[in-house]
């Protein structure tokens, strides 16, 4: 078909629409969603949500056909679309709704249980109301996404559709995918990496698996049944497969691209993975919110990346071309790493939580990401942690990131380490998981490698880390746990 339409992130559906031959779209569950069914959906949807003039639609539905098409209707409509969660409180929508202007709302049963009062939800369609074609968009912001910032109050980041169709224009350039590709879609749609799933599967005309819960229970059989080819999930995941038997050399045997992004990724947790992906290629992806999706991207060497791995992490490799970087409050060679650039947004909901966050230098705007990195030999990035992961100890600056990979050498499986207020200052707590070790073996071993210093006093524990909604370790959690277990018990 031909819509005449040349921009907008729904084109990259059109694109995957004449691609597919009458393909699948989407599977969740046991149904099967094709393309064309997909589209008649998101027309008969999008008439609907334009003949409301809605500008801004909120889609307040899980992972399943309200959702898609209700994405690709918002899309079709030319509106800017508002991801949103059904099983988040309802107070917290309901501000989100509020600081967004949605006009409209697409919801499930779910959704329809929390939508805030006084806010349309749309009813169902009739094929009437279809539009002819999808209209061409009329904001130049693509959808929006809420973070938390240190308050935790969400923060509306706005993204347009020239930066991603910047960032999906690189992406088609570096990767091969086709309509014969079988794309994971683990992250839930309001986290950005969603995006990828969908838009990069849709764009080649393959179609997008919707993980369920249980598929982490077995995803050898699950990834089988499915013939998926293309993974991407945060390194989180790795640990859970890992745990139920997942990860056994040649596992996973059909996986062609393997991505993770979110959180620090591994060595260690890239080499399990790559054994039981051994003809997987292997990339580690990074970038904020406020950069659309992903802004780097390192590709994983079975030699090579743990020679140069700081702290036992993979690096997260070069920016994005077009873009500038600077490493700022050092020698750039390690800082702050900002970045401007043709993905970064043009702002936030609210003018006031950009204080802070953008930087201008040499006529450009850079973005403040509060991530930490050192450059390496060959004009890599490699990550180092957040800025506020380093910690005073006792006049010791301690980088926890440096104590958790100490601990994974001494035999630990996984660790998190935390700066938290005590009696005496800040004190280093540590949650490990694996098999449980007496804290003296524990002890023993790091001061063979760390300064006594920096040698944690606490040490607690976990069958497993908790995890938040977007499937990262919950720090937070942990650092409230530690500070519970570090109050002084009442007389």
């Amino acid at each position: 078909m031909d819509t005449g339409l040349t921009s907008g992130l729904h084109t990259r559906f059109l694109r995957g629409l004449e691609r597919s031959g009458g393909g699948v779209a989407v599977h969740v569950g046991d149904q099967a969603l094709t393309y064309e069914r997909l589209h008649e959906l998101a027309l008969q949807w999008g008439g609907a949500l334009a003949e409301t003039g809605a500008r801004t639609v909120g889609v307040l539905a899980g992972k399943g056909v309200t959702a898609y098409a209700g994405i690709l209707a918002g899309l079709y409509a030319g509106a800017t679309i508002v991801p949103l969660r059904p099983d988040f409180p309802a107070a917290r929508t309901a501000r989100m709704v509020e600081a967004a202007g949605i006009d409209v709302l697409v919801a499930d049963d779910r959704g329809r249980a929390v939508a805030p009062a006084g806010v349309p939800v749309l009813g169902a369609p009739s094929a009437a109301q279809a539009l002819a074609a999808p209209l061409s968009p009329a904001s130049d912001t693509a959808y929006v996404l809420f973070t938390s910032g240190s308050t935790g109050r969400p923060k509306g980041v706005r993204i347009g559709h020239a930066a991603v169709e910047h960032y999906f224009g690189l992406l088609d350039a570096r990767y091969d995918f086709t309509p014969d590709d079988v794309f994971s879609q683990t992250f839930d749609l309001n986290f950005d990496c969603a995006m990828f799933d969908l838009f990069c599967a849709w764009g080649a005309g393959a179609p997008a698996v919707v993980l369920p819960g249980g598929a982490y229970r077995d995803l050898p059989r699950f990834a089988a049944e499915r013939g998926l080819t293309v993974w991407f999930s945060t390194p989180s995941a790795i640990d859970l497969v890992r745990r139920t038997g997942g990860l056994t050399p040649g596992a996973l045997p059909g996986l062609r691209w393997s991505f993770f992004a979110g959180e620090a990724l591994t060595v260690r947790d890239t080499a399990d993975w790559r054994a039981a992906a051994p003809s997987s290629i292997v990339e580690n992806l990074y970038g904020p919110t406020e950069l659309t999706i992903t802004v780097s991207g390192y590709r994983w060497d079975d030699v090579v990346t743990p020679r140069v791995a700081v702290n036992g992490v993979v690096p997260i490799g070069e920016v994005h071309a077009g873009h500038d970087h600077v490493l700022l409050d050092g020698d750039d060679v390690e800082g702050e790493l900002c970045i401007a650039g043709p993905q970064l947004t043009p702002g936030y909901l609210d003018p006031a939580d950009e204080r802070g966050r953008f930087l201008e230098r040499d006529g450009k705007r850079f973005y403040r990401t509060g991530d930490r990195v050192r450059r390496l030999a060959d004009d890599g990035l490699a990550y180092l942690g957040r800025l506020d992961s380093q910690v005073q100890v006792l006049g010791w600056r301690v980088e926890l990131t440096e104590v958790e990979h100490a601990l994974r050498d001494c035999g630990i499986q996984d660790a998190v380490a935390l700066g938290v207020a005590g009696d005496a200052g800040t004190e280093l707590f540590v949650f490990y998981t694996g098999g449980e070790r007496p804290v003296l073996d524990m002890v023993r071993a790091l001061r063979a490698v760390l300064p006594e210093g920096v040698i944690p006093r606490h040490y607690r524990h976990v069958e497993e880390f908790p995890l938040n909604a977007n499937r990262k370790i919950d720090r937070k959690t942990l650092a409230a746990r530690a500070a519970e277990l570090l109050a002084p018990t009442p007389v």
